[in-house]
């Protein structure tokens, strides 16, 4: 079997997917060179001793380590080092190896061409793969404004107590918006946590940022009309994402897509007083990303089972008609990100195969 095939294999394992596509084909022909693709085939998403991965793959160590630790310098292997030993892990293909390259924001010609690229990929088959299941992987949350106190608000429901939540926050660019650059809303908007926001920062991908700078970014990010997307679990946060309509591939699953499960809804949905409603139009017409509002009789009317949630209407109204009131039948948050995991491994028939390469 060809390498690069092996390989895509391999990371086609992952619960979010890596299907197979003469594009894809193309795009780790162009990241990885044949002898790095091979040693990357005895790996796995779990870090592991450069030592066990070269005894694996057959490789002298110092040659394993370097070149995995020229990987990991460009973003395309997770890399740690724990009491003076190195450890290295697989990306998947999404969340990974499409958005970190990008998140300097520095387009190189190869960038563009792999912006491209992936593009192509995205139509070809990556975000049915990661957007197509049942259980989505992400999820919208709604602008904290947008919110009535009086309203039942779960932690995982507040932007601002997600990022409370984290030891460490990292800010990137939107691999989205650098690459297809669609509109002119900002690009460095893309917040991740932790282990994946230290090695983003330790490699110069992203730049460390305080909490405050971080509640400013939100703020920023609703002023635009971006919608906050975050990972569809209750437990913890991986990365915020603000997402427009005409770039993000989160948004651009449901609207390009047509993908039923491309991402949860918040548990709330956008009413209309419409004695209070003077018309204007703002909310259809510049802030709701879906089309999931329209004008009747000079008058906002919500199409509920197509909002999402985010609130972007309700902070735009110059006259407060509009407010998020509790879904009725809100969508399931899974609790941690196993359980999520292993709800997408389950629908896509992948548990066993998933098993054996964490295993192996």
């Amino acid at each position: 079997m060809d390498v690069y095939e092996k390989l895509r294999e391999i990371l086609d394992a992952h619960p979010t997917g890596a299907p197979p596509s003469p594009v894809f084909d193309k795009i780790l022909r162009i990241l990885f060179t044949p002898p790095e693709a091979e040693l990357l085939t005895h790996m796995n998403f779990s870090p592991k001793p450069v030592e066990t991965i070269a005894a694996a793959a057959g490789a002298p160590v110092a040659e394993a380590d370097r070149m995995l630790g020229a990987l990991a310098d460009k973003v395309l292997v997770f890399g740690r080092e724990k009491n003076g030993k190195r450890s290295y892990g697989l990306l998947p293909a999404i969340p990974g190896l499409f958005e970190y390259p990008f998140m300097r924001g520095e387009m190189t010609p190869e960038l563009v061409h792999l912006g491209k690229l992936w593009e192509d990929y995205h139509r070809d088959g990556l975000g049915e793969s990661f957007a197509g299941s049942p259980t989505p992987v992400t999820r919208v949350v709604p602008v904290e404004k947008s919110v009535a106190a009086p309203l039942q608000v779960h932690p995982y429901e507040e932007v601002k107590k997600l990022i409370d939540s984290v030891d460490f926050i990292s800010l990137g660019q939107c691999a989205c918006r650098v690459t297809l650059k669609r509109c002119d809303k900002p690009t460095e908007t893309c917040l991740f946590f932790d282990a994946p926001a230290r090695f983003l920062v330790e490699k110069k991908y992203a730049r460390q940022i305080t909490r405050d700078e971080a509640y400013a970014v939100l703020e920023r990010a609703e002023a635009e009309g971006l919608v906050h997307t975050s990972t569809n679990t209750a437990d913890r946060v991986g990365f915020i994402c603000n997402c427009c309509r005409c770039c993000c591939i989160i948004l651009r699953g449901l609207t390009e897509l047509n993908l039923p499960h491309a991402f949860a809804p918040s548990g709330f949905q956008a009413e209309v007083q419409a004695d209070v409603c003077i018309g204007c139009g703002l909310c259809a017409d510049d802030r709701c990303p879906v089309g999931a509002i329209g004008m009747k009789d000079d008058l906002a009317v919500v199409e509920t089972v197509k909002c999402i949630g985010c609130g972007l209407c309700v902070t735009a109204c110059p006259v407060e008609a509009i407010s998020l009131v509790r879904r009725t039948a809100a969508p399931e948050i899974p609790a941690t990100n196993q359980e999520m995991l292993g709800k997408l491994l389950t629908e896509k028939g992948k548990i066993e195969r998933f098993t054996k390469l964490m295993k192996s």
